[in-house]
Order: C-alpha cells, then sequence, then structure tokens
C-alpha cells in the first residue's frame, strides 16, 4: 500500500453524509495472494447503515432538483478523477482482490466509462405527450427520479459493479447507498473520496462497510425511505434479497448466476474461437458471471479445438497479481478454491478426465491451475454449476438441435457466446439461445453501450445502454382537463 501515489486514497471508514465515520471495531482486509493484512477497516453496523438512509433521503430533494447538465458536470469531474487516478486504483484494486494489474487497469476505465457515459445519457430522459381521447384534454408523460437507491456489490469486480449502478442512479437524480463485499472495501471507499473531491454534495454518494451481512442487507432492502434495491451477486443470496424487498414493495434489479455456454461449431474460425475461450474464460481467474461456464465443441472440430485450446491454457503465467505478465491471479480465498477442487473431483468421479491442470497451484493456497476436461456431459457437477474458477470442461455435441437442447438446460440465462461463420446458423442460434446476452464470433461482450443482464434465474433489469436509466425512474401521467373553455 506505501506505494499509492495518493495514500489519501487509501481510506479505513465507511463514508456517509460527506463525512467519515469511524467505529470501535475493525475487520480486516488481506491480499489473497498471500494472505498478508493490507488494511483495518471500521466496522459500521446497522445504525450507521441508517444513518446513510436516512441521509441520502434527506439529499434527495436538492439532488433530484438539480438540472441534467448541473448532474452531469459533478459527474464528469468523478470520471475525470478517476481516470487521472487510474494507477492508483488499479494498484488498490489488485491488492485487495487479486486480479493481475493490467485487468485492474482496464476494470478502473470500465468502471469510470458508465460515469461518463451516463452523465450524458442524463441529459436525454425523454417523456411524451400523448393524442388525448377529447378535445378537451391533454396527455403528457414524464420521468422522475425513483428516490434512495441501495445496493449491495460484489468482491470480483470492486469498481465496476458499483460505478454502473451509481452512475445510473446519480444521472437519474436518486441518492445512492452501497455495501461492498467486506474482501474488497477499499476500492468503493477510494470512489468515495474521489466522489467528494468531484463535488458531489454530501448524502447523495454513501459507502458502508461492515462485516454484518444479514444485518445491513435487511435495512437495505426493507427500510421505507429506499425506493429501488440493486444487488450484483449469486441466485440465492438474491432469491432471499428479493423476498425482502417485498414488504416494501421496491423496485428491484438483479445481476445474478450464469452458466455461459461456449459453442463452437465446425464452420466456425477454431483459431479466433480459442482465443475468445481463452479470454472468456480465464478472466479474473474464472471468477465473473458471464464467464464461459461450459464449452460445447461440434464433433468435427472436437480434436483440432482442445489440441489448440489447451496448448494456448498452458501457455498462460499464473501468480501475484503486481508481476508483470501474469496472466491469472489468485482466486479470492482458500474457501473458493475448495469449492472448485470439489466440483472437480466430483465430475471425475462421473467420469470426466482432466488433460491439463486441476490441482492447487504451487504460487500458494490461493492459485488453482488453469485447467481443462473433457469425456464431459451436461449433467455432471463441473457442468452443472457455476464453477467461478479457472477450470474449461469441453463437451461434444452433433447438430444445432443438440447443442440448443444442452445450452438452454440450464435454469441460469445472463451470458453465452457462439462461433460460425454461416450467417443462416447465425440467426438461428442467437434467437433460439435463452440468454440475455449473446456473444458471436467475440467474448467480451459488456460495453458501457450495451445493455448488460439475463433472464431466467440470472436476474432482470439492465445495466449500461439507454436502456440502463430505466430501474431508476418511475413514469408520471399528467391529464390535463377543462382546456375546451
Amino acid at each position: 500500500m506505501q506505494n499509492i501515489k495518493d495514500q489519501q486514497l487509501i481510506k479505513h471508514c465507511s463514508y456517509i453524509n460527506g463525512s467519515w465515520h469511524s467505529s470501535e471495531t475493525n475487520f480486516t482486509v488481506t491480499n489473497p495472494a498471500n494472505g498478508d493484512v493490507i488494511a483495518k477497516v471500521n466496522n459500521a453496523g446497522i445504525a450507521e447503515t441508517e444513518f446513510a438512509v436516512t441521509s441520502a433521503k434527506s439529499a434527495l430533494k436538492v439532488w433530484a432538483a438539480k438540472s441534467a447538465n448541473e448532474r452531469a458536470a459533478l459527474m464528469r469531474n468523478w470520471f475525470n478523477l478517476m481516470m487521472q487516478h487510474q494507477d492508483d486504483l488499479a494498484r488498490i484494486l489488485t491488492l485487495e482482490q487479486g486480479k493481475p494489474l493490467a485487468e485492474a487497469k482496464g476494470e478502473i476505465s470500465y468502471g469510470a466509462a458508465f460515469i461518463e457515459w451516463f452523465a450524458e445519457e442524463g441529459k436525454r430522459v425523454y417523456g411524451d405527450t400523448i393524442p388525448a381521447p377529447s378535445s378537451d384534454k391533454r396527455i403528457i408523460v414524464i420521468k422522475q427520479a425513483v428516490g434512495v437507491v441501495a445496493s449491495i456489490t460484489p468482491w470480483n469486480f470492486p469498481n465496476a459493479m458499483i460505478a454502473r449502478k451509481a452512475a445510473a442512479a446519480l444521472a437519474a437524480g436518486c441518492t445512492f447507498v452501497v455495501r461492498p463485499a467486506i474482501q474488497t472495501p477499499l476500492s468503493a471507499l477510494a470512489m468515495a473520496e474521489l466522489a467528494e473531491r468531484a463535488g458531489i454534495p454530501k448524502g447523495v454518494f454513501n459507502v458502508v462497510v461492515g462485516d454484518n451481512a444479514s444485518g445491513i442487507g435487511k435495512v437495505l432492502t426493507q427500510h421505507p425511505d429506499i425506493a429501488k434495491f440493486t444487488f450484483t451477486g449469486s441466485t440465492a443470496v438474491g432469491q432471499t434479497l428479493i423476498a425482502q424487498c417485498a414488504s416494501t414493495v421496491k423496485k428491484v434489479s438483479m445481476e445474478l448466476g450464469g452458466n455461459a455456454p461456449f459453442i463452437v461449431f465446425d464452420d466456425a474460425d477454431i483459431d479466433a474461437a480459442v482465443q475468445g475461450a481463452i479470454v472468456s474464460k480465464y478472466r479474473n481467474a474464472g471468477q465473473t458471471c458471464v464467464c464461459t461456464n461450459r464449452i460445447f465443441v461440434q464433433q468435427g472440430v472436437l480434436e483440432q479445438f482442445t489440441d489448440k485450446f489447451v496448448a494456448a491454457v498452458a501457455e498462460l503465467s499464473i501468480g501475484h497479481g503486481l508481476i508483470d505478465g501474469i496472466n491469472i491471479g489468485p482466486m479470492i480465498s482458500k474457501a473458493a478454491v475448495n469449492k472448485v477442487n470439489k466440483l472437480v473431483a466430483d465430475s471425475v468421479a462421473a467420469g470426466a478426465k482432466i488433460i491439463l491442470g486441476g490441482k492447487v497451484h504451487p504460487a500458494g493456497e490461493n492459485f488453482y491451475q488453469p485447467t481443462v476436461m473433457t469425456n464431459v456431459s451436461n449433467d455432471m457437477p463441473i457442468a452443472t454449476n457455476e464453477i467461478f474458477g479457472p477450470v474449461s470442461p469441453i463437451i461434444s455435441f452433433t447438430d444445432e438441435e443438440h447443442v440448443l437442447d444442452m445450452a438452454n438446460d440450464c435454469e441460469y440465462g445472463l451470458a453465452s457466446y457462439f462461433y460460425s461463420r454461416d450467417i443462416g446458423r447465425i440467426w438461428r442460434i442467437a434467437e433460439a439461445l435463452e440468454y440475455g446476452m449473446v456473444g458471436i464470433n467475440d467474448s467480451i461482450i459488456s460495453n458501457v453501450a450495451a445493455p448488460f443482464g439475463g433472464i431466467k434465474q440470472s436476474g432482470n433489469g439492465r445495466e449500461g445502454s439507454k436502456y440502463g436509466l430505466d430501474d431508476y425512474l418511475e413514469i408520471k401521467y399528467l391529464c390535463m382537463g377543462g382546456l375546451d373553455k
């Protein structure tokens, strides 16, 4: 942490109502690459969370009343500061989360891009005038900020997951309270420091850090002053949070689990498919909700694809994220490693074969070898579960109907990918895949201009794009009568 140039970015307590709030107890933040304690952070609880909500409620009227241009100018300041401090923010992210520094820098620019995008998109919240059924009436539709927004965000993208929610909320005129994952609070607190420098008014952006997940979560899902709740995380946790929101009938948006199929047809560009699968599967050590989970390869190119894929995976370098040239950092915890190990072992017991990797890496207990498995069937544990680790199960298929049956045989519906050069097939498969996002001959599909989100048990709502403001706005209908006199 001593190599962070701007030491004021390193904060150790919650940011509420424009102030830093200390407490008597702490929790530790460790580097998953080596277990070193990198910070002790003050532990906020229910009282601090309630104060953050009331502060956001107090700030709402003034913030919502600002013009879209005024909000955009402040958000633009925030974007500029994030980009100016990209190197420091990336280093903080790598130290607490583990991903390679180059990936961390990419996440900072990706997250900041949402602030820039929505700063401009907020100026384009349009209403309507609708022809009335009689000459003495006029019908007008306007859109207004939904109100106070609460969020719980995960550890795998500790900057970007906050940025793309907060940016849309603030641009719409909402105020925002977030509880980041306790594994990665420092990135969120650094964002709060820069928001303050940018001139974002007190109470508009609040960060509550604490290890009482249940208590804080109940405040954020049940407090009557919160109008909308947004969450990124597992489907199981999301189901609980949705149920808690029901008591106050909050607007909710959820980005939950995934089990992304990656399909390679006989007519695909095999080299491009191999590189696409590498990037999608092994980015962030496989700890992304949209990463490839099941690789389906048509029988005619199965051997060719597998040989090239294994050779490419074998070239990946594993180690501490601050070391130059590292492709894969640690997993977030020993528990995460154990989960992946069990999925691999249970699938081997069911008949799968490990042809590369399959063990904890010598770099440390939180590092898992990039792994490739063959002889996998779609009902094995490694295929039916979200792996969230650097393991690639390869499954063969015969024809379009066969692979679609397997790809869609899943409760999740977030991301999917396929490679083909047949234009007819491209349309057939793209329309038939039961997923909210489809990458066609491309494995990096997330960007600010596109609507990110899933269907089925992968959640609801969309983040980014022109659609991303919808979940933070309410539609109000104005009926004007007595106009014929």
